[in-house]
């Protein structure tokens, strides 16, 4: 029944004059997400954009809610802008729930059409009165809200909008670095930062054989399901060697503060590998007070081995809450499953909670942190990570 699918976006339409940027991205990412699904077209006028269809349109609006920069869409009828059109069109949407009660809903942005939204909606409510005898009105709290769009382009009737993602579409903020682990929290940070328009890539430290290739598999798990969320339907995904620099952390001679020092190295060389690759920020799944690496004093510590932006989605948000996120985008079963990784396996029976940066400068004297950095960087390979296959390079 439905030939047209009528998209709202949020923010993009704040933009002024750079609106039509962060509008091409969201149909360019629209056409990514519906590359293998049938359709006319894909189209966009003043603060909409639309899909023609020919059938299927519940595969096409499946597709559409995992694309960010969408707060909804409608699956809608689209007639010309005759007023014994726009009735027909509302008469086929109501026929299937004709026995409820409703409100008809008109909005005028074509200032031509010669009725206003009040005489539209009293003319269009009278006419299902009288052709469904089970229909009564309720204005307040109606069960079906009829809308109705009158533009330049037609009309467009609907009665459901179903909701979106939000935020901003992927790619029109630039290129952050998220430091990936198999648990929970860091792949909701960057669900989180794909909201906000990040181009997300990930890095993992793995350090087999303490940590197995079924932990290693996990992220890389993980990252394919984050790859749903991308726009693009893929992820690049590195995945940084740390075997060594986990061996020469056990020999320190500060145990409690090994946790901080691991992290400082992960930030070393995750500051590199943006620089190098060039992105502008690191996102980590830091909860502040969740665990002793993410108190205040620990995170200003480890913090001060770079100047690029560490981005935190999650600082201010409780375990349940970061959970409830993992349920809703479907990682949760994944970052539970039992293969531990270097942050897990390493951590100490009794970690500093408030180290000092002095203290831990002397614990690292010990080490030539260049060149383990050095060869961390090295021996990292790349993978590009898809929501259907995942390709090596």
């Amino acid at each position: 029944m439905y030939q047209i699918i009528l998209i709202r976006y949020g923010e993009i339409s704040l933009k002024g004059r750079n609106r039509s940027r962060f509008e091409d991205i969201l149909i360019s990412n629209i056409t990514h997400a519906l590359k293998d699904l049938d359709y006319k077209r894909i189209s966009k006028a003043y603060g909409r954009i639309y899909i023609e269809c020919h059938s299927g349109w519940e595969a096409i609006v499946a597709a559409l809610r995992r694309v960010f920069g969408i707060v909804s869409v409608s699956p809608a009828l689209k007639t010309e802008l005759d007023m014994d059109a726009i009735k027909q069109a509302a008469l086929t949407l109501m026929e299937e729930r004709s026995n409820t009660t409703f409100k008809v809903k008109a909005r005028r942005p074509n200032k031509h059409f010669p009725l206003d939204s009040m005489a539209v909606n009293q003319e269009i409510g009278g006419y299902l009165l009288r052709s469904f005898p089970g229909l009564s009105v309720d204005v307040h709290q109606p069960e079906t809200e009829l809308t109705i769009e009158i533009r330049n382009e037609g009309a467009y009737l609907y009665h459901t909008a179903i909701p979106g993602l939000g935020g901003m579409p992927v790619g029109s903020s630039s290129k952050g670095l998220l430091l990936l682990s198999g648990g929970i929290d860091s792949p909701v940070a960057g669900y989180l930062s794909l909201k906000r328009g990040v181009t997300l890539e990930g890095l993992h430290f793995h350090s087999y054989p303490f940590t197995s290739d079924r932990s290693k598999q996990k992220v890389i798990d993980l990252a394919q399901i984050l790859a749903d969320y991308t726009g693009k339907g893929e992820m690049p995904l590195w995945i940084a060697y740390f075997t060594e620099i986990q061996k020469a952390l056990q020999k320190s001679r500060y145990p409690d503060l090994n946790i901080t020092l691991m992290r400082r190295m992960m930030l070393r060389i995750a500051t590199k590998l943006a620089h190098r690759e060039g992105a502008l920020a690191l996102i980590t799944g830091d909860s502040l007070g969740q665990v002793a690496s993410q108190t205040m004093e620990s995170l200003y510590v480890i913090n001060a081995v770079t100047t690029m932006p560490v981005l935190r989605p999650l600082i201010g948000l409780d375990k349940q809450e970061i959970i409830d996120l993992a349920r809703k985008i479907g990682t949760y079963e994944t970052s539970i499953l039992p293969y531990e990784d270097c942050c897990t396996v390493f951590i100490p029976k009794n970690p500093a909670t408030r180290p000092h940066l002095e203290q831990v400068l002397a614990a690292e004297a010990q080490y030539d942190i260049e060149a383990l950095v050095e060869e961390a960087i090295a021996k990292t390979e790349r993978i590009t990570v898809s929501n259907t296959v995942r390709i090596f390079s």
